[in-house]
């Protein structure tokens, strides 16, 4: 049975082969052989994501044609790629992209390190940074004060305390987005949130379109739930989505659901502009699929003068093909495990009701903490040291990064928790175990796409800054030596955390 579910047309992998002929190809410029120099372009596209895992090539003539090459150099491309595993045929079927098994797996489990172990090792793993205080002490303080009345009931609110419903619908209506607290169900956390979305409507094989790249935790959910993810790759550099794939994409594989981050997308950190937003919509809706849009980092614009574009839900207030989750994790701290869901009232539900077989409901405190900091102002100043954080963090670590490591290619976002960084041609996978050995830890870029995709990528969050970015950009300096060296290349360890 044939594997591929999106395809790639001939005239648009020659545009992305002819991208990368500025790209050096080999050690004092050294010229490969035709057919080489195209199998090596292919499996450089599928290891950066540009062209996704189990995409259907074009068939051979017609390749030939877009590249003006001839049918033969396309032939041994495609055989030199099946014999290293990156490309499966079928006759009837065609061929389209793999992965070989033996390619390095992304490395080294991320889970938070605890407290104690920061100061031997420098945590760049995890896209989080400490408390915006005195906010937090004084949101627990007010939320203690307010929690009598909730302690004479059984503190069960499946669908989130009324009051907390009410303000996060207020916020939503004040934007010009008019929205019913039956609109909203809170949750713990996005990823609370977006688990409850995949149980509901994509059930075991459904299809799930998902940017390539995309978050690495909620790469993993859904496989868990057994959906088959679809890559869509993004724009170059920080330029958002790409339309037309994702038109073909939606058009001929018609997924179920599909999820995406529209604000400082994590780990690119691009920001979709409003056409964007609105042909993405108007495509979902043409689909019948249902857009799952995660604005986890919607408050987190670090430049002033960058222009936010409407919500995506703008363009669906109903909520009938947008279902938005929003969190209070990035945008004030990640251990205040308080999300939510905005979506059509039947949805909501629907929600709840499936919620019963889950965790039956978001900690009641923490619910008033958050509905605290809304009500009072606090969140909104709460919101500002944190970004004043993270845009000093960014500049002082783009800067170590552009010293210590200058062949290193990234485009600064104005806006988020992360930096995406293709590096120089190394392997992700091995500088992650490379910089474990010498003091740093850093998630590779295959944790962040589909099926070993993004091999070239590590993710940086702007989690540091001052002396220890300096001294982190050093340590990643360090393993990029070893890995040159060949020292570095050690076994890849399982999948797991990253935030």
């Amino acid at each position: 049975m044939a594997q591929w579910t999106s395809t790639v047309g001939a005239a648009q992998l020659a545009r992305q082969l002819q991208a990368q002929q500025s790209r050096p190809t080999g050690p004092a410029g050294r010229k490969p052989p035709a057919y080489r120099a195209l199998a090596d372009g292919v499996r450089l596209l599928v290891l950066e994501g540009r062209v996704p895992v189990a995409a259907r090539l074009p068939a051979e003539r017609e390749l030939a044609l877009a590249l003006s090459v001839s049918r033969t150099t396309v032939a041994a491309a495609y055989e030199a790629l099946r014999a290293e595993g990156f490309l499966e045929s079928r006759r009837g079927a065609g061929s389209w992209t793999a992965v070989p098994a033996g390619n390095p797996l992304p490395a080294r489990g991320l889970e938070p390190l605890p407290p104690e172990s920061l100061g031997s090792m420098i945590d760049l793993g995890c896209a989080s940074l400490p408390a915006p205080e005195p906010w937090l002490t004084r949101a627990f303080q007010g939320a203690v004060e307010e929690l009598p009345p909730y302690a004479h009931t059984h503190g069960d609110y499946p669908a989130g305390l009324p009051a907390l419903r009410q303000t996060i619908a207020d916020r939503y209506t004040a934007q010009g987005i008019p929205t019913m607290p039956e609109q909203i169900m809170v949750t713990t956390g996005a990823m609370g949130a977006i688990d409850a979305i995949c149980h509901l409507f994509a059930g075991r094989g459904e299809r799930i379109a998902v940017e390539s790249p995309s978050y690495a935790n909620i790469l993993q959910l859904m496989r868990e739930t057994g959906a088959r993810l679809l890559p869509v790759a993004m724009e170059e550099g920080l330029g958002g989505w790409d339309m037309n794939r994702w038109r073909q994409v939606l058009r001929d594989s018609a997924p179920r659901l599909a999820y995406v981050v529209a604000d400082f997308h994590n780990p690119t950190g691009a920001l979709a502009d409003e056409q964007q937003r609105r042909d993405l919509v108007d495509a979902a809706r043409s689909a019948g699929t249902v857009l799952v849009v995660d604005e986890t980092m919607s408050e987190l614009r670090l430049d002033a003068d960058t222009a936010m574009p409407r919500r995506v839900c703008a363009f669906d207030p109903a909520g009938s093909t947008v279902l938005t989750v929003g969190s209070a994790s990035k945008a004030f701290w990640a251990g205040m495990r308080i999300g939510w869901v905005r979506a059509a009232p039947d949805v909501i539900r629907s929600l709840v009701s499936a919620r019963a077989y889950a965790d039956m409901g978001t900690p009641v405190l923490e619910q008033l903490a958050i509905n605290w900091l809304m009500g009072t102002g606090g969140w909104e100043q709460a919101v500002e040291i944190r970004r004043d954080q993270a845009r000093e963090n960014r500049d002082e670590l783009v800067a170590a990064v552009r010293r210590e490591l200058p062949d290193w290619e990234f485009a600064v976002p104005r806006g988020g928790l992360t930096l995406w960084v293709r590096t120089g041609g190394l392997s992700g996978s091995r500088l992650a175990v490379a910089g474990e050995r010498v003091g740093v830890r850093v998630p590779s870029g295959p944790r962040f796409g589909v099926d070993g995709a993004f091999e070239g990528y590590v993710r940086l969050p702007f989690t540091v800054g001052g002396p220890v970015a300096d001294e982190a950009a050093v340590r990643l300096a360090a393993a990029v030596e070893l890995v040159r060296s060949g020292a570095g290349a050690g076994a890849d360890a399982p999948r797991s955390f990253v935030a």
